[in-house]
């Protein structure tokens, strides 16, 4: 087969123009792209003698797909057999008309004028966007007219402190938000005051306190191991569950706090004077950030002895120095041999706030010093006994 450059082949080179959003682009700011010299690979002299019938059947394809949208320039070629004969030598697309009608896009294309015009007349702050996510702007053509009205709206109320439930706009509530959390961080950070961003909050997940909404409350859920210390609930079974501002202005007459990642677990720790056990939350802590009353408390975190249950620690101690583990020691590993299992993905970084003896088991663990694979004892599996003797020695 030849590699001669077909009229397909023209087509292509400007459909993946179209691709990476340059014909849209230029919709916006118009620039150097036309006209579009597009690459265009010819017979070789041998060729032409050698297969002329070939040759003449090429050049003819290429004129007669010239009329979808490109322009070929001739050369004259003087050959010692066939004589001289007109080949096509280059191939231009003179507009950016032309490019959509070569590659079928001008209804597409219309739609993003269409879009690019409402937002020259609502959003101007947004065109550089527009420029440079030409593509992802025609895929959201539908959400667009409702994308403008609440960047609108956050000009009119930067950082309005309110859920985004409470957000009356026509098409707009919390789901299409969440949908769209994504594009509308790019666009708010184009359209709003660097006063009305918190540069400190990034990513998805942390939209809500980037633009000033308010924040779904966090909540804690513990359980009071003495129920002379509180008792909401007269009979009940002291397990309770309120917000982190609740959480934090708790008055507990309480001196030890054990924190733990697993339910059964929670439900399960031993009655203990003037002490409770709050529900973990993996490597999240910020529902405990607030609660100055716990620097004042005996603090135990009780992990999986694995690489991750000692990142977790590491990370609680950064909000609270002074928490201790608790059972998470090599004597208690050791004696549950039998009850180890592999850790799936350990973590292998530094851990600086371990104490001695934990940074020692930590580096045991990672460097595969205990066993061949990674080695995890999880907290549920160490036995109950175990766990009274842990709870009376605190």
């Amino acid at each position: 087969m030849s590699d001669w450059t077909s009229a397909s082949a023209l087509r292509d080179q400007v459909r993946r123009r179209w691709d990476k959003g340059e014909l849209l682009a230029e919709l916006v700011a118009p620039g150097q792209l036309f006209p579009l010299r597009l690459a265009l690979r010819s017979p070789s002299s041998g060729e032409l003698s050698e297969r002329f019938d070939d040759v003449r059947t090429w050049a003819a394809a290429l004129q007669q797909g010239a009329k979808a949208g490109y322009r070929l320039v001739m050369r004259d070629v003087r050959h010692r057999i066939i004589g001289q004969n007109s080949l096509p030598a280059e191939a231009w697309v003179e507009t950016l008309d032309d490019a959509l009608r070569l590659t079928g896009k001008a209804g597409d294309a219309r739609i993003f004028a269409s879009l690019l015009t409402v937002t020259r007349q609502q959003q101007p702050a947004l065109l550089p966007w527009l420029q440079s996510q030409p593509m992802r702007a025609l895929a959201l053509a539908q959400q667009w007219p409702q994308l403008l009205a609440l960047v609108g709206w956050m000009q009119l109320h930067p950082r309005p402190g309110i859920y985004l439930r409470e957000v009356d706009l026509a098409g707009i509530h919390s789901k299409f938000v969440e949908a769209q959390r994504s594009v509308l961080a790019e666009l708010l950070d184009l359209a709003l005051p660097a006063a009305a961003i918190d540069a400190g909050a990034s990513g998805t997940a942390q939209f809500v306190r980037r633009y000033g909404f308010r924040e779904k409350p966090l909540r804690v859920r513990f359980r009071c191991l003495d129920p002379s210390v509180l008792d909401w609930v007269s009979g009940g079974d002291n397990d309770y569950t309120v917000s982190q501002l609740t959480f934090a202005r708790l008055h507990a007459a309480v001196e030890r706090v054990f924190m733990t990642e697993n339910e059964v677990n929670f439900l399960s720790f031993p009655p203990t004077e003037k002490a409770m056990v709050v529900f973990g939350a993996g490597y999240g802590f910020e529902m405990l950030a607030n609660a100055d009353w716990l620097a004042r408390c005996a603090l135990h975190y009780w992990g999986d002895i694995d690489t991750h249950g000692f990142a977790i620690l590491d990370q609680l101690r950064a909000h609270h120095r002074h928490a201790k583990s608790f059972l998470m020691d090599r004597d208690t590993l050791l004696s549950h041999r039998s009850q180890w299992t592999v850790e799936p993905q350990p973590t292998l970084r530094d851990l600086p706030r371990l104490t001695h003896d934990e940074s020692a088991l930590y580096d045991e663990l990672r460097y595969l010093r205990l066993s061949e694979k990674a080695v995890r004892l999880e907290q549920e599996r160490i036995g109950f006994g175990a766990v009274l003797r842990a709870v009376e020695a605190c």
